[in-house]
């Protein structure tokens, strides 16, 4: 009996070490994925030959099968230079990669052994194994090797699907042929372990079967013989390591810890010659904030053509975005999420070790300030990459007033460091009893209009019963010797945006602070300094009917980037405000829907792309 305590003891015991030794090999093989931040994804197939959507084209049946297939012809990589691509993707500041080894066509771009497939090497007018130089040339550069995979392969006789009107023969009656569809898949997915030692497998299709068909957990199990520490997103029906969000920048952080945005830098994954809605580089280093900020890693695409030469729309965004990635090297790697938008009205992110707070200012503008603080002072102010610039920080009640009057302000995005000698530790700022009166008769502007744009974002209205008129025009505000004239003048002209309107935007759908009509059908955006790029606005559902300035009438653009016509999730709103007409102490922007504000906060998960 007591010999059977002991061994119940021992069997205890090695269970809990057995579990406790995979839950740190867990935690330990997303180290190097959570770090990088940046991801270059490559979409390259027989369909950059007529620019044609990858797959898609013809299961929709925009295009037979037959034609489709005969742009194998045209796939000739004359101009593919792998070692430049490695370059090109090391010096645009991405950590990793993932490149289409087979997409739903069921082209394979390495020297596949699998039945009855169908090879660039065999097939194509290339003659080429294109995955094995490529990988090669990435780990010389020291860069980890992520390959994309579909499970579905829509030209293979095995498979079941052929065209979304079509299927070759229903499974149920056919198992077996099913079953040698599993082992060319899995054969496959040996082959690319074996050959190339990824870190990492990007699944695609799994929607078109479940788990037990897929023999998802075998396959699982099929990697990890020959990596354990392989990592897998989450389209392996859930059988994955991280939530891979496709197209739309999430509004709140995934519930997710490990998660990655899938991005196109046009509307189109393959190369497409017609599609010239390209985002500038401004954005996509935005969208990489957005990403780092939360948590999460940008997966940003590129579509070569068909000679293997990379279009110079996406080379230049490349180009761009290692500028800021060089520079701003330690406010990107190895980050986590930053704090809450009420102790910081924008973007951050905090070091590994937690003790250095980073800023990311998306303008110009000559001071902020941090509320809810709990360290103690402040040890360094630094503007990341530019020992020049100098910031003088006041701390006082949980609250960090920055002065930026003397900073040279990066082009896209400039970050400000804050180390603090312990880790950074924050609440919910406390309320503040703000009176019209102390904001009129405060001598520094930018300070007034601030308080003026939080407590109305907050949803309390301090002009409510002042007097004041929804023109600003014989206003009997309570003012006297003391008031600020330019305070004063700058409420008369933005009194729109102030009479009568309500609590702003929650969190994450505008970098700024805002306020809502009482109809709630218009939508004011508080402008502090001068913007460096387009104003983005996430997850608003209506339709816009026009944007202005307050206060001086002009209409601006905007435009609509990342809308898929098949999903519901709203594309992102970037407005372009004309520095030449931006108001000197802070511009109120007026966005006037087409009904009541309605917003996405739904839960962002994995999103199949059916283009």
């Amino acid at each position: 009996m007591k010999f059977q305590k002991v061994s119940l003891f021992v069997l205890l015991a090695s269970a809990c070490f057995n579990v406790s030794a995979q839950n740190t090999i867990s935690a330990q093989k997303m180290d190097w994925f959570e770090d990088a931040k940046l991801g270059i994804f490559i979409h390259w197939g027989i369909y950059s030959v007529d620019g044609i959507s990858e797959s898609w084209s013809f299961f929709n049946n925009y295009i037979n099968h037959d034609n489709y297939i005969k742009q194998l012809d045209g796939f000739t990589a004359k101009n593919y230079k792998p070692k430049e691509w490695a370059k090109l993707i090391k010096q645009a500041g991405a950590k990793y990669t993932v490149i289409t080894t087979k997409h739903h066509d069921g082209i394979s771009l390495w020297n596949t052994q699998a039945d009855k497939a169908i090879t660039t090497l065999k097939d194509a007018a290339a003659k080429q194994d294109v995955i094995t130089p490529f990988v090669q040339a990435i780990q010389q550069e020291g860069l980890h090797t992520g390959l994309y995979y579909s499970l579905p392969d829509w030209s293979h006789p095995y498979y079941d699907v052929f065209t979304r009107a079509r299927k070759r023969y229903e499974l149920v009656k056919d198992p077996n042929r099913w079953n040698r569809y599993v082992e060319y898949y899995q054969k496959q997915l040996s082959e690319l372990s074996q050959q190339y030692k990824p870190e990492l497998i990007w699944f695609d299709g799994d929607w078109e079967h479940s788990a037990e068909e897929w023999k998802s957990k075998e396959t699982l199990s099929l990697l990890r013989k020959y990596n354990p520490n392989i990592i897998i997103n989450s389209r392996l029906n859930h059988h994955g390591d991280y939530e891979t969000p496709e197209q739309g920048i999430p509004v709140s952080r995934p519930d997710a810890k490990f998660w990655e945005l899938c991005y196109t830098m046009n509307d189109s994954w393959g190369y497409q010659p017609f599609d010239k809605k390209y985002k500038s580089p401004n954005m996509i280093i935005r969208t990489l904030v957005d990403c780092i900020s939360m948590g999460g890693n940008l997966l940003l695409d590129i579509g070569p053509k068909a000679d293997g030469s990379i279009p110079e729309e996406q080379m230049n965004i490349l180009k761009q975005l290692g500028r800021w990635t060089n520079k701003h090297a330690s406010a990107i790697y190895g980050t986590r999420a930053g704090i809450p938008f009420e102790n910081y009205n924008g973007k951050s992110a905090l070091s590994k070790d937690g003790k250095t707070l980073y800023l990311y200012l998306y303008e110009q503008k000559p001071q902020l300030q941090l509320k809810g603080l709990l360290n103690d002072a402040i040890q360094t102010v630094s503007v990341v990459g530019d020992a020049a610039s100098k910031v003088t920080a006041v701390s006082l009640d949980e609250k960090v007033q920055l002065d930026l009057t003397k900073v040279n302000f990066d082009q896209d995005v400039t970050v400000l460091a804050l180390t603090f000698k312990d880790k950074v530790q924050w609440h919910t700022p406390r309320e503040e009893a703000i009176s019209l009166q102390a904001v009129l008769d405060n001598k520094q502007t930018n300070t007034a209009l601030n308080q003026i744009a939080s407590v109305l974002h907050s949803g309390k209205n301090i002009f409510d019963h002042s007097g004041l008129t929804i023109d600003g025009m014989e206003s009997k505000l309570p003012v006297g010797n003391l008031t600020n004239p330019a305070v004063l003048d700058w409420v008369k002209k933005h009194a729109e945006a102030l009479y009568d309107t309500g609590k702003g935007l929650p969190e994450g759908h505008y970098e700024g602070l805002s306020a809502l009509s009482k109809d709630r059908q218009t939508l004011y955006l508080f402008v502090e300094g001068t913007p460096t790029g387009p104003i983005a606005l996430k997850g608003i559902k209506n339709g816009i009917a026009r944007i202005r300035l307050v206060g001086e009438g002009s209409m601006i653009n905007h435009e609509i980037f990342n809308k898929l016509y098949w999903s519901s999730i709203p594309g992102i709103v970037y407005i372009q405000a004309p520095k030449e007409r931006l108001d000197k102490n802070m511009t109120v922007i007026a966005v006037l829907l087409d009904s009541p504000l309605a917003l996405h906060r739904e839960k962002v998960g994995a999103i199949e792309n059916n283009l």
